[in-house]
């Protein structure tokens, strides 16, 4: 589902992702996003901080970088474009090849979404929103560390989930194998 015209402003979106932080990560997480409004194409880029390094970014870039993987991989094959995608979506998934609509997308599909579906989202970004949501308390992420659900998220994705386990005092050494 494209999202891309259905928010009014980032600072509106902003503040209801923040507001839905847990408290343990309150002031630590911050989400970014800035258009390059003079730039053809309005290019931009988004990120997901922890205490002002940028952990994730979603850029103009990797837009880039995945049109022409696509164009490739579209030129020497028969795929549809869903066929397309969704062969190519565990690449970039993989390899953050995600961008700022990526995001963008993400974003407005969470709001609508219960925190067990965005904990059960083929979208790492929307899992990523609710991995720091409040709404996902101790025994939801006890139940993720037991049921081993986050170990098969990419790397750059599962670092939230360790961030989130290790604010709530879920850390390595406490958590069941």
């Amino acid at each position: 589902m494209n999202h891309r015209n259905h928010y009014k402003s980032w600072s509106s979106l902003n503040q209801q992702l923040t507001g839905l932080l847990c408290d343990s990560l309150k002031g630590r997480i911050t989400y970014f996003l800035t258009h390059y409004s003079d730039v053809h194409n309005i290019y931009g880029r988004a990120a997901i901080r922890l205490d002002g390094q940028e952990l994730a970014q979603f850029t103009w870039a990797k837009d880039y970088e995945r049109e022409i993987e696509e164009g490739e991989v579209y030129a020497s094959s028969d795929m549809t474009d869903e066929e397309l995608s969704a062969f190519l979506k565990p690449f970039f998934d993989k390899n953050c090849v995600l961008g700022k609509w990526d995001f963008l997308n993400a974003v407005s599909a969470f709001r609508d979404m219960s925190i067990q579906d965005a904990l059960t989202s083929d979208d790492c970004i929307i899992r990523i929103f609710a991995i720091l949501d409040r709404r996902c308390g101790k025994r939801t992420l006890q139940r993720l560390i037991d049921a081993h659900e986050c170990d098969s998220w990419p790397d750059w994705a599962r670092q939230f989930a360790d961030i989130r386990f290790d604010a709530e005092g879920l850390s390595p050494e406490r958590r069941a194998v």
